[in-house]
C-alpha cells in the first residue's frame, strides 16, 4: 500500500460553514477500516475547533492553528511547536484598532487590516509573517506552516510525506499540499490552489473530499499516477533533448552493463537524487560499493553481517538510508541471507511503505539463475526495486520477469538487451543504433512498451565535482582553453582552467578585458568550453552592465566564479601559457 495516511483541511473542504456532512463522516469512516490514519490539518484556534466539531477522535493527529499546536484525541495530547505571542504585540494591534482573535499560540484577523498589522511587526522588529486563508489573515512565527506542523505528526507517527495524499481549499493550504505525495484540491479551491495541486475534485467541500476518498479506496490512487509528474526521477536526456525520467514508485529497473562501463555511477545518480527528495533507500551491497555513499549509514563489514533486527532499527526513522554491506559473506551464502532479510523488508514495508526503493547490486549473487526461488517473495510481485548487474541471463527468472524497464550501459548495448529477452522469452525490441558513446544509456521501457531510447546520463554528484575541479584547476585542452587576444589581436595568453583565467585577468590591461566583454567573450566561452549555463547567464549580465568599469566588472565576475568554483592555487599547478603557433593569432572562446 502506498498512501497510509489521508490528511485533510477542515473549512472549506471537509467542513462547509463549519459543519460537516454525516456523507462525509462516513468516508471517513471508511478510511479507518483499511488501516490507513486521518490527519487534520487547519488554521482553526484547536479550541473552536473541538467546539465546532464532534467527531475528533477519527483523526491520529490533528494540526492546529496552523502548524503551531499538535493535538493527539486518543490520549489529548498537545504538543506546542512555537513561543507563544507576546501580549505587547497583541495590545499593540488592539490600540490601533486591528479586531484579533487569541489562540494558544495563533493571533489572527481579517482583511483589510494586513497593513496595520505589518506596521506593528515592523515598529516591534518583530520576525512574524502574515499567512492568508482567504480573507482570514494569520500571524505566525517566521518559519512555521501547516507544513511544519504536519511534518512534526509525520514524524511521530514514523511515517514519511510520500506516504501521505492531502486534500484542501486555500492559500495556506499550499505549503502542507506541496509536500505530500499527492495533493488534491477540493472543486471550490482558490485557482491558485487548483493550478498546483495535482488533481481537482468536481465535488466542492465534502463531496469532494468524499470523491477523492473513492479514488484512494478503489485502487490506492493507483488510477491517478499519471498525473504525478512532480515526482518523476530523471536519469537523463535523450537525443531529441527530451528527459528521460521514471516514476518514483512501482517500477522495478534493471541495470544491466559489463564491468567500469558507469553503472555504479549511474546508479548512484538515480540514488542520490531519490534521497535528495527524500525517499528512503536500502541498499543491499554484496561488494562493498556503496560504502561511501552520502546521506546513508553503512551498516556491516569484514567482521559483521548486519540482521534483520539492526536493519529494521535503522529504517524505522523515514529520513534515514541504509547500506547493508555484505562483504563480509560468502558468494555462496548470499542468496539464503537474501531470502530472509528481503522477505523482512518486504513485510516491513507492508506495515510503513518504506523503504521506497530496494537497491540490489550485484543482483546475480542474491538471485543466482539456478536460485529456487521462493514462491512467497515474488507473490505478489515486489515494487520499486532497482537492479543491478553485469549478467541478466545469469539472474533468476523470476526476478527477470518482474522487471517493468530496463536501462543498459557500456558497450554491445544489443547484445544484453538481447540476453534479457531471451531469458524472459520475448522478442528483440528493434534498435536504431548499435553502440554507445561514453555517457550513455539505453532506456526501455518493456512494461509501456515503448521503444527504446538513447540517452545521455545525468552525472552524479561526485561526477559533477569531478567535471568542476577539472574547470576549476585542471588542464583543458587548447581548443576549449580561453584566449586574451586584444583588439588588435596582439596578445595571444591562453587561460586553460578558471583559476588560470583569473590570473591573467588580473594582470592583463584594461583595454584588453573590455574587449572581450563588449564582445560577451567570458560568457560564451563558459557556456560553449565550460558547459556551465548557469553562471554563464550570471556573467552575460555583468556584460551586459555597461555602466560598470574594467576593474567593477572584473570584480563581478571573479565573485561569480569563486561562488560556483572552489579554486585553490597549488604549486604545481599550470601556469599561464602560450598555446603552440598553430593557434596564435586566432580567437578561440
Amino acid at each position: 500500500m502506498r498512501y497510509l495516511a489521508l490528511a485533510t483541511d477542515y473549512d472549506g473542504t471537509l467542513a462547509l460553514h463549519g459543519r460537516v456532512h454525516e456523507p462525509t463522516i462516513r468516508s471517513l469512516e471508511k478510511v479507518l477500516t483499511t488501516n490507513r490514519k486521518l490527519l487534520l490539518v487547519t488554521g482553526r484556534e484547536l479550541d473552536d475547533l473541538l467546539y465546532v466539531f464532534p467527531h475528533p477522535h477519527l483523526f491520529e493527529w490533528i494540526v492546529a492553528e496552523n502548524g503551531l499546536l499538535l493535538y493527539k484525541p486518543s490520549t489529548k495530547e498537545t504538543v506546542v511547536l512555537s513561543d507563544s505571542p507576546s501580549n505587547e504585540f497583541i495590545l499593540q494591534l488592539r490600540s490601533r484598532g486591528v479586531p484579533v482573535s487569541v489562540g494558544r499560540n495563533i493571533v489572527s484577523t481579517v482583511r483589510p487590516h494586513e497593513t496595520a498589522v505589518l506596521e506593528v511587526i515592523r515598529d516591534l522588529g518583530l520576525d512574524i509573517q502574515l499567512i492568508f486563508n482567504k480573507e482570514a489573515v494569520m500571524m505566525l512565527p517566521a518559519g512555521f506552516s501547516k507544513a511544519t506542523g504536519l511534518a512534526e505528526a509525520l514524524r511521530k507517527m514514523g511515517l514519511s510525506p510520500h506516504n501521505v495524499a492531502g486534500i484542501g481549499d486555500a492559500e495556506n493550504d499550499l505549503a502542507f499540499l506541496g509536500m505530500v505525495e499527492c495533493s488534491a484540491a477540493v472543486g471550490n479551491a482558490l485557482p491558485a490552489v487548483k493550478k498546483r495541486a495535482d488533481i481537482v475534485t468536481e465535488g466542492e467541500q465534502g463531496d469532494g473530499v468524499v470523491e477523492f476518498i473513492g479514488h484512494l479506496l478503489a485502487d490506492d490512487l493507483g488510477s491517478l499516477d499519471a498525473t504525478l509528474h512532480r515526482h518523476h526521477v530523471m536519469l537523463g536526456t535523450s537525443d531529441t533533448k527530451q528527459e528521460v525520467r521514471i516514476s518514483p514508485y512501482g517500477p522495478n529497473l534493471l541495470l544491466a552493463g559489463s564491468s567500469g562501463s558507469g553503472k555504479s555511477t549511474l546508479s548512484t545518480g538515480i540514488i542520490e537524487r531519490l534521497t535528495d527528495a527524500h525517499y528512503q533507500c536500502c541498499i543491499i551491497d554484496p561488494e562493498g560499493d556503496y560504502e561511501t555513499l552520502e546521506q546513508a549509514v553503512i551498516l556491516g563489514n569484514m567482521d559483521h553481517t548486519p540482521n534483520t533486527k539492526e536493519v529494521i532499527q535503522i529504517l524505522e526513522n523515514p529520513d534515514t538510508n541504509l547500506v547493508i554491506n555484505l562483504v563480509g559473506l560468502s558468494v555462496q551464502d548470499r542468496p539464503s541471507f537474501f531470502k530472509t532479510m528481503f522477505k523482512d523488508l518486504q513485510d516491513y514495508r507492508a506495515r510503513t511503505g518504506r523503504p521506497h526503493w530496494i537497491v540490489l547490486d550485484e543482483t546475480h549473487h542474491l538471485m543466482p539463475a539456478e536460485w529456487d526461488v521462493p514462491t512467497a517473495l515474488f507473490s505478489p510481485s515486489p515494487l520499486s526495486l532497482l537492479m543491478i548487474t553485469v549478467h541478466p541471463d545469469q539472474m533468476a527468472a523470476e526476478a527477470l520477469a518482474a522487471v517493468d524497464a530496463i536501462v543498459v550501459i557500456g558497450k554491445s548495448p544489443a547484445d544484453r538487451i538481447e540476453n534479457f529477452t531471451r531469458s524472459v522469452g520475448e522478442s528483440m525490441p528493434s534498435l536504431d543504433f548499435d553502440r554507445l558513446q561514453p555517457g550513455e544509456a539505453v532506456f526501455w521501457n518493456r512494461s509501456a512498451g515503448t521503444e527504446p531510447v538513447r540517452f545521455e546520463v545525468m552525472p552524479n554528484r561526485s561526477e559533477r565535482r569531478r567535471h568542476r575541479r577539472k574547470y576549476a584547476e585542471g588542464e583543458l585542452g587548447p581548443d576549449r582553453s580561453f584566449y586574451f587576444q586584444g583588439p588588435e589581436g596582439k596578445l595571444n595568453l591562453r587561460a586553460q582552467n578558471l583559476m588560470v583565467f583569473l590570473q591573467l585577468a588580473e594582470g592583463i590591461d584594461s583595454e584588453t578585458w573590455m574587449y572581450h566583454l563588449r564582445d560577451h567573450d567570458y560568457s560564451n566561452w563558459l557556456r560553449e568550453c565550460i558547459k556551465d549555463e548557469t553562471l554563464a547567464a550570471e556573467i552575460e549580465e555583468i556584460e551586459s552592465n555597461e555602466a560598470l568599469e574594467s576593474s567593477q566588472s572584473l570584480a563581478h565576475i571573479k565573485t561569480a566564479i569563486e561562488h560556483h568554483y572552489v579554486l585553490t592555487p597549488h604549486t604545481h599547478s599550470s601556469s599561464p601559457s602560450l598555446p603552440s603557433p598553430s593557434f596564435r593569432g586566432e580567437k578561440n572562446i
